[in-house]
């Protein structure tokens, strides 16, 4: 078997004991040296103080990774070179022995391998704006249609088209609840405008919908458990859509398309809120991970 999972992972999930699934592109492109190491630390600590057994996901050298130690977690942060993993990428970077972080789509897909049920993360990818024209859909949607995992998050970030993404969801049979909420989070933002249909209101109450998962036997679709960032701690909702506009104009100003549309959009809200985005998502994802950890304990104990 290719996939490496640490002999901690490894333990805590033949014991039944709680373990939440963590990506690594966060740590290697989504924010700052050195400050992308100590938030990779926190997270797994935060994981550790409710109780479970943080895995984090990478592929070094072409082995993919479920769990990583202190000096892999650092090899991540710092090392130049680094790829961005979607679960497309994952043979080919087998294959050539390379070494890259794991979107979304990648981490779930390892999880689940490994036999790791919930996963945190901070927003998910979606359909994205002008869509009819671009075709532009994250690989993210896909996977979780067709992968059993519960994925804690902070909704989809609020640069993609929120509501086509809630339909594309539906049509692809993943479910959504919101957590503690009837709205769908945007991200940065507690609301994104929408609504859900369904609500949770405990770990419990998560945990009970990944077992009625299992007895139904359905498809093996993902849960979907979103989590809005504390309105305290939420971008100013006039700001976001101030620069989030000027952002999409700059974008298609400057020809910027693909996989580069959402790295520049972005960039450009953390710097044109002066790193007001940034503390948002970061706030999001803290609680997404402490979140996951209660699901996850609330899922062992059945």
């Amino acid at each position: 078997m290719v996939l490496v999972v640490a002999e901690e992972v490894r333990d805590a999930i033949d014991a039944r004991r709680p373990v939440v699934a963590l990506e690594s592109t966060i740590i290697a492109h989504g924010l700052p040296r050195p400050r992308n190491l100590q938030v990779a630390l926190e997270l797994e600590d935060a994981v550790r103080r409710e109780g479970a057994v943080p895995a984090t996901i990478a592929v070094l050298d072409g082995r993919p990774h479920v769990g990583l130690d202190k000096e892999q977690v650092e090899r991540v942060a710092n090392e130049d070179g680094i790829r961005k993993l979607g679960h497309r990428d994952l043979p080919l970077a087998v294959a050539a022995g390379a070494s890259g972080a794991t979107t979304v789509s990648a981490t779930a897909l390892l999880a689940a391998r490994a036999g790791v049920r919930v996963f945190a993360t901070g927003g998910l990818g979606g359909v994205h704006r002008e869509w009819t024209v671009t075709q532009d859909e994250s690989a993210d949607l896909g996977l979780l249609a067709r992968t059993r995992i519960t994925v804690v998050c902070a909704g989809v970030k609020s640069i993609l088209d929120v509501p086509a993404t809630l339909q594309r969801l539906e049509t692809l049979g993943v479910a959504v609840a919101g957590y503690g909420t009837d709205r769908f989070p945007g991200f940065y933002l507690a609301d994104s405008g929408h609504p859900v249909d369904w609500t949770l209101r405990s770990p419990e109450e998560a945990a009970d919908v990944m077992r009625a998962q299992d007895a139904l036997d359905g498809p093996e679709s993902a849960l979907i458990v979103a989590n809005p960032v504390p309105e305290a701690e939420q971008l100013d909702p006039d700001l976001h859509a101030r620069v989030l506009a000027e952002a999409l104009h700059a974008c298609e100003q400057a020809g910027v398309t693909g996989q580069a549309v959402t790295p520049f959009l972005l960039d450009h809200l953390v710097r044109h809120t002066d790193g007001a985005s940034l503390s948002a998502n970061l706030a999001a994802v803290r609680g997404n991970v402490r979140l996951a950890a209660r699901i996850a304990a609330a899922w062992t104990r059945a």
